[in-house]
């Protein structure tokens, strides 16, 4: 048996804050999802001026991320698992409107154990990027020296 974390409210509404600010820095409407482990939602916030397209798609990459256990890009990069050679090629398909092989999707990644999923939408794809990360980032000084969190745009868990 181990000891499971979870992720919760108030680590998701701190993300959530530090996406914005990196968002607001770069000058993208973003709209900035937090799921769990199983990739349910946790927390949405959609920006003033964000995509109308941006909410589902931020959900979509967050539950990618979270349960592939990998950054969103990392799918369709050449000789990725979503490439026309890759062992997922078509996963995508398998689960219309859930699956997102794009940028803008991160695990949440705690010692060493996946316990949620970022997605960001609305800007382009650098943007999304360094604003996940910024996402990231806030974690890991929100839960301190104690704690572990992947900071790397490229996480493969």
């Amino acid at each position: 048996m181990r000891t499971v974390l979870k992720l919760e409210i108030e680590e998701a509404k701190v993300m959530i804050a530090a996406g914005i600010q990196a968002a607001e820095e770069a000058q993208a409407a973003e709209t900035i999802c937090i799921v769990d482990e199983g990739g349910y939602l946790l927390a949405l916030e959609r920006m003033n001026g964000a995509r109308n397209t941006s909410p589902e798609l931020a959900m979509a990459k967050a539950f990618t991320a979270s349960g592939h256990r990998r950054s969103t890009h990392l799918f369709n990069q050449p000789g990725g698992p979503a490439t026309i050679h890759g062992e997922a090629f078509g996963i995508h398909a398998m689960m219309p409107g859930k699956f997102a092989i794009f940028v803008g999707g991160f695990p949440i990644v705690v010692n060493g154990q996946v316990i949620g999923g970022v997605g960001v939408s609305g800007g382009a794809g650098e943007e999304d990027i360094a604003v996940g990360v910024a996402t990231l980032k806030a974690l890991q000084q929100h839960l301190g020296d104690q704690f572990e969190v992947l900071t790397d745009a490229d996480i493969k868990k």
